[in-house]
């Protein structure tokens, strides 16, 4: 069904908060897993009762770098309040679970001749963060982390991300009464030159911190994001979805992507980060008998408001039916 996957085995599970749990994979064959970089994603691919999912989860890099080069990867999931996709992870996956994940990828990459790295995180957007401290602590480079959270409990890595030094670590908790958001321009305006900022979390955080180094004179490429977003946000219907080229109709159900649908179906539509970052997904929108609803990070605002194309593996439609050239 997805080429290029490699089997899996479930070969430890850690709860970490009361909402986040770690899974470690090892390969069902026994033989090491490709080595990574610190910011490299996989894809997971699995059966539910409903259909195939696929899912996008960072790679958790210990500080040892172990698990980059052992052949065992590290993911965290965080329970979002859906039956599919994060829930069913949490649910069904056990020691012994076997699955298929993608190599891994990255479109979230740590530049070693940074001067310094300003990394932040927000919530589950810790997990590629950490991954690059580890990585730069390693190399006894310069960086500094921003943590935001509602409260240390349900900060995932917490006493990792500590054991990382009080000099290079703040933590920001916004789950008091009186917590606050941090003050991005101050801190990014602290900055010494050379200095590059990388962020992952809610796209709440990511825009506030592209939009605080821009109002700061930042150029462009010193900023880096990636974005923790689910594909959906509850409330969504089901709708009939009709592919003009190959004279087909399918259903594409509340809790699945265009994207999955057509997989389910045996076709093969190209993409690859299914995060609406990559590019390759997008297609032609020929009609629609509602509002189209735009997740993704990679078409203008001018393309999204022409209503012409969608980016298949996280958008949808506001209606029951859909017509795509595919």
């Amino acid at each position: 069904m997805f080429k290029n996957q490699i089997a899996v085995v479930v070969a430890g599970v850690r709860r970490l908060t009361p909402h986040i749990s770690e899974y470690l994979l090892a390969a069902a064959d026994g033989r090491p897993l490709p080595n990574y970089e610190a910011g490299a994603h996989i894809a997971l691919y699995f059966e539910t009762q409903d259909g195939p999912l696929v899912r996008h989860y960072s790679l958790v890099r210990q500080r040892d770098g172990v698990d980059a080069n052992s052949g065992t990867y590290r993911i965290a999931v965080q329970r979002e309040n859906r039956p599919r996709g994060s829930a069913y992870i949490h649910d069904h996956f056990d020691v012994g679970t076997h699955l298929k994940i993608s190599h891994p990828r990255s479109h979230f990459t740590l530049d070693r001749r940074d001067a310094k790295s300003l990394l932040i995180a927000g919530g589950i957007g810790i997990t590629p963060i950490l991954s690059m401290a580890n990585s730069l602590a390693n190399r006894h480079r310069t960086f500094e982390l921003l943590y935001i959270g509602k409260h240390a409990d349900a900060m995932a890595y917490f006493a990792e991300v500590m054991q990382l030094g009080a000099q290079r670590v703040t933590v920001h908790t916004t789950g008091t009464p009186h917590g606050t958001r941090p003050d991005l321009a101050a801190l990014l305006a602290a900055q010494a030159p050379g200095t590059s900022v990388y962020v992952c979390g809610p796209s709440s955080l990511v825009q506030a911190t592209q939009v605080a180094a821009e109002e700061s004179g930042w150029a462009p490429q010193r900023v880096h994001a990636e974005l923790f977003a689910p594909a959906g946000t509850g409330g969504e219907v089901g709708f009939s979805l009709e592919l003009s080229q190959s004279g087909r109709t399918l259903h594409v159900g509340p809790h699945t992507s265009i994207l999955e649908a057509m997989t389910a179906a045996g076709l093969h539509p190209l993409f690859d980060c299914a995060r609406g970052e990559c590019g390759l997904c997008p297609l032609q929108v020929l009609d629609a008998d509602g509002p189209l609803t735009h997740r993704d990070r990679f078409l203008s605002d001018d393309e999204k408001a022409s209503g012409k194309k969608l980016c298949i593996c996280v958008s949808r439609v506001q209606g029951s039916r859909l017509v795509l050239a595919a």
